[in-house]
């Protein structure tokens, strides 16, 4: 039998929907598994993230290299993928400590499964490559020890040696966030729970929409979604079809005129899929030739700096200013602890800066994590950073977080600033044209919390202030954008460029919606900043005109807007009065639904419970 690694070379060589079958049939638990630790056990999400995986692998497998171990690209893959999949949700180490502080169950217990789950993934992507490849070829992709040495290169005793080596480590690191088990009794778990089965027909699935979707290239996430929709709904018939039959001997004795007829139907049913993706992106090119501004753009005077307000002066809304002074600044006695517990990570000394005004933490976590998402955020918006240094910080958070447009939007507010228009512009178009929106504020909320709580803080005291200190420098940033684009419409109109003009004015108004999108865990000033941002846009555009496809006309956009924010500024002056009324336990509840569904719907449960005594 081939192993792994021929099977991708064969599949980057000719492209071979049998040989991506058969890679799928094998890695599928393995990826399954990992996904549903990552999502918290939903078994829905984690099939999304399975099929996106493999997605993926179609698309980029033929450019691999032949020394890429696909284990490991396929956990470091799902990895990702999840995290992000399950950012609104997560909630892992206040669960974690929960769960440890009562747990007094034995090691090979299931609940003692159900706390080592939620962390595994991540430990595992913190271990060394070697070990890391090592533990995913024993436990995860569960080869002998033979195997395991030809997979490395060495022998068996040296990869038994090796196995042995990565799995202290990771027990090592599971223990230091607060996991009991022995070493024996983690390989016992890894080796009976790492990997489960994933649902019958999701391979299917999977390597279907896979392939359909590396065959339409750079289609767009509609069509795929369609296919993935299409895939999902083949699978549902076929687990009709088993619950109907009197015995699976039906099913399993099909002739193969049976299996042909599903093949030519499936292959019909892709032919369509492409026909109706290439009548999709032949739309999308007529509207962008509307849309986007044309290139090169009019000239344009830097923005006066004065006229934006200073990045430090803009701050999240604070609910509970009455309840507290200005958070307290951790001691490094106080921090070094938490960091030594979380070896020093990104997300850990971005934390400690965040809580101690430290700027040597954020340098250390510049130095050794250049390549961070959350650290190129904070790199990029430093106060005291030369506009050299700035510039090259934003195009590493555009690097390390390629579908994150808000990369995109401050690197277009910077080249403004910069008197670059042209490549001001291309941000605008490659921002309008991705799907995710990411400030961290409910990451960096949740890891500030955490420090303030391992320095000894009680939760209540911990989630207030991680709430109360998080600066938002970002927002002076966007509202500058804003009147960065205003100018540039104008610039548009005395050019006699009227159809780049209303495009300039729709990427401004699209990235007010972006703030103000109706996302879980949103901070209300975004949201506000969004209404404005949006229908300032809007007002510079003939109110006639119409609005999406439900018949509104601009001016009813302009009028929703409106609405929406009279009904925020109203929450607030209902629920100001109400804070001191709180019982500590209710101070808790307001917070977790905050972070949860957005501080308009906390002050809303606020307002029903409190404002009717």
């Amino acid at each position: 039998m081939k192993d792994s690694q021929q099977l991708l070379a064969e599949y980057s060589m000719n492209g071979s929907d049998a040989v991506f079958r058969e890679l799928v049939g094998r890695y599928i638990d393995f990826v399954y598994s990992t996904a549903l630790r990552l999502v918290g056990g939903d078994s829905q999400l984690a099939e999304d993230v399975t099929q996106t995986v493999f997605i993926n692998l179609a698309k980029q497998g033929r450019s691999l290299s032949s020394g890429v171990m696909l284990g490991g690209w396929l956990h470091q893959h799902t990895f990702h993928l999840a995290t992000k999949a399950a950012r609104g949700e997560r909630r892992r180490q206040s669960r974690e400590r929960e769960a440890v502080e009562m747990n007094s169950l034995h090691d090979n217990s299931p609940a003692q499964w159900r706390t080592v789950a939620p962390i595994l993934d991540e430990a595992i992507t913190q271990l060394g490559q070697a070990d890391r490849t090592a533990i995913l070829l024993r436990f995860f992709e569960q080869r002998d020890f033979r195997a395991v040495a030809a997979a490395l290169g060495s022998n068996e005793d040296a990869a038994r040696m090796r196995v042995n080596r990565a799995l202290e480590k990771l027990h090592s690191m599971l223990k230091q966030r607060g996991v009991t088990m022995s070493v024996t009794a983690l390989a016992a778990a890894l080796t009976a729970q790492a990997v489960n089965a994933a649902p019958a027909g999701l391979a299917l699935a999977a390597a279907t929409a896979a392939l359909a979707g590396a065959a339409l290239g750079t289609g767009s996430t509609l069509t795929v979604l369609k296919i993935m929709a299409t895939a999902k709904l083949q699978v549902g018939l076929v687990a009709l079809v088993l619950a109907g039959a009197a015995t699976t001997l039906v099913i399993q004795h099909r002739s193969q005129d049976s299996v042909r007829e599903e093949n030519q139907a499936l292959r019909a049913q892709l032919a369509q899929l492409n026909a109706d993706n290439e009548s999709l992106s032949n739309r999308v090119a007529r509207a962008k030739a509307v849309r986007n501004p044309r290139l090169p753009a009019p000239a344009m005077q830097p923005i006066d700096p004065a006229l934006a307000s200073p990045a430090e002066t803009i701050r999240a809304t604070n609910l509970h200013a009455w309840a507290t002074n200005s958070p307290p600044k951790l001691t490094a006695a106080q921090l070094e602890p938490y960091l030594k517990a979380n070896r020093r990570s990104a997300a850990s000394l971005l934390a400690a800066f965040r809580t101690s005004g430290d700027s040597s933490l954020l340098e250390e976590a510049m130095r050794t994590f250049p390549n961070d998402p959350q650290v190129g955020f904070e790199a990029a918006l430093r106060k005291d950073a030369s506009p050299e240094d700035r510039r090259q910080w934003l195009d590493a958070f555009k690097q390390s977080a390629p579908d994150n447009a808000l990369a995109n939007f401050l690197s277009a507010k910077d080249h403004f600033k910069a008197g670059q228009t042209d490549q001001a512009v291309q941000d605008l178009i490659a921002a309008s044209a991705k799907p995710q929106f990411q400030d961290y504020s409910l990451d960096r909320i949740q890891e500030d919390e955490e420090a303030y709580r391992a320095a000894g803080y009680s939760a209540a005291e911990a989630k207030v202030w991680a709430t109360a200190q998080l600066l938002m420098p970002h927002l002076a940033q966007m509202r500058g954008l804003g009147q960065s684009i205003i100018e540039l419409s104008k610039s548009y109109q005395q050019a006699g460029d009227v159809a780049s003009q209303q495009a300039a004015l729709k990427l401004m108004a699209n990235l007010g919606r972006r703030w103000n999108d109706g996302t879980p865990g949103n901070m209300l000033i975004g949201q506000l900043v969004g209404i404005r941002t949006e229908r300032t846009a809007l007002e510079a555009m003939d109110p006639n005109i119409p609005f999406g496809s439900n018949g509104q006309t601009i001016q009813d956009r302009i009028n929703q807007l409106t609405q929406q924010r009279t009904g925020i500024q109203e929450l607030g002056k209902q629920a100001q009065p109400l804070w001191e009324t709180m019982t500590d336990q209710d101070w808790l509840s307001y917070h977790s639904r905050s972070t949860t569904f957005g501080e308009e719907a906390a002050m809303r449960w606020l307002v029903n419970k409190y404002g009717k005594k």
